[in-house]
């Protein structure tokens, strides 16, 4: 590294650290990673979160004379500007003239012509430790394209912002989709290294031999850490209460309730076209590279502020229930009957809620998966439990 550029990772260090405590992500120790990435082609598979202090690692890299080969972005685009859902095409980075290849829409899984010639891949995403977030489906293909190819991944780690607790059903196999690919549970736990070993060392992928990982940890990090977001992880996420609520709202994508796209306040408030469901309200609307065509557009939807909860609760389908009983027909409310099991990773769910089960007996249902993933989820643990 030359002398400018360790005065510079000196400063991005202070004031990262500065600000944010003792935590050292997986990025900001390019001590630790840079004599793997000499003389190498490299992928790296990166968003707007992939930063070193307040710079993005592929400038980083660049700086420091790394050959950054191709550039492979999840959800959102490689500079976090697409709305949820939004598909984009492969290109050229503007900024560094690296090609970009899409993993979202109907390639999500680098094939072996975009994988060609890369010695090495780095996945450097920030996560929110839920099941149904899909940068942790990328990773899953990730880890799966390396395996097929012999193509060594480093996982440059970073804290999962709802890492402290382990909620919601587990899984089932037959319920798999991008928006939940393994057998792990709604609110998982792991930090994004700890579930790159787990889906590797659990055979969980389809390549016939393993993928060899090497991780970055973070320093001074521990599963009972409290970790707000020097970054939104993504658009409709903008705030540490989003980012805690994302896992209890995002049952509502399945339904007619809004939770705030296409506000200033995206899961952070709920709300129907109905003066009787509560007296705050809030009318959706497009934003680009965020919301596009959210749900209830130009409607005046009446219902909860959630930002004036006096902390944000764990994962609970209290909303869920709350709302769901509001209505005299299930069929006004929950619109897509399939996307909700996807979420949930099983239809037993909508059953329980059918046959009129209490939160408290639906959460018992769950605890027989919950402690055979706990124990699993031990294995690959890099960071001091929770418990």
């Amino acid at each position: 590294m030359s002398r400018t550029g360790i005065s510079l990772l000196l400063m991005i260090l202070f004031f990262s650290c500065k600000a944010i405590g003792s935590i050292v992500p997986g990025a900001s120790q390019p001590e630790e990673y840079l004599p793997f990435l000499k003389n190498k082609k490299v992928g790296l598979v990166v968003n707007h979160t992939s930063t070193v202090g307040e710079i993005h690692l592929a400038d980083f890299l660049l700086s420091e004379k790394i050959d950054v080969a191709k550039i492979f972005a999840p959800e959102h685009g490689f500079r976090g500007n697409k709305a949820a859902g939004e598909e984009f095409k492969n290109g050229v980075d503007p900024e560094t003239g690296i090609p970009v290849v899409s993993l979202y829409g109907p390639n999500k899984k680098p094939d072996p012509g975009q994988i060609a010639g890369i010695d090495i891949l780095v996945f450097d995403i920030q996560d929110v430790g839920c099941r149904f977030y899909t940068y942790i489906s990328t990773l899953h293909y990730v880890i799966e394209a390396c395996a097929e190819n012999n193509i060594p991944l480093i996982i440059l780690d970073r804290p999962n912002p709802n890492g402290d607790y382990v909620a919601g059903p587990v899984l089932e196999k037959k319920f798999s989709s991008f928006v939940g690919m393994d057998p792990i549970p709604v609110v998982h736990g792991c930090t994004v290294g700890e579930l790159a070993l787990m889906i590797n060392g659990e055979k969980w992928h389809n390549a016939k031999q393993s993928c060899q990982i090497t991780v970055i940890p973070v320093k001074n990090y521990s599963h009972k850490t409290r970790y707000p977001l020097p970054i939104k992880p993504s658009p409709n996420l903008p705030n540490d209460l989003a980012v805690r609520l994302y896992p209890s709202l995002c049952f509502f994508e399945a339904t007619s309730v809004s939770i705030g796209r296409g506000t200033e306040f995206p899961f952070q408030a709920i709300g129907y076209p109905d003066k009787r469901f509560g007296e705050f309200s809030f009318t959706p609307e497009t934003i680009p590279g965020v919301a596009i065509g959210p749900p209830q557009e130009g409607k005046a939807c009446y219902g909860e502020d959630l930002r004036q909860l006096a902390e944000a609760p764990r994962f609970t389908l209290l909303f869920f229930l709350n709302y769901y009983r509001k209505f005299k027909n299930e069929a006004d409310f929950l619109t897509r009957g399939n996307w909700f099991n996807l979420l949930a990773g099983t239809d037993k769910l909508i059953f329980q809620i059918r046959e009129g089960k209490n939160l408290q007996e639906i959460e018992d249902s769950w605890q027989e998966g919950i402690s055979a993933y706990k124990q699993l989820r031990k294995n690959y643990l890099l960071y001091p439990d929770f418990e």
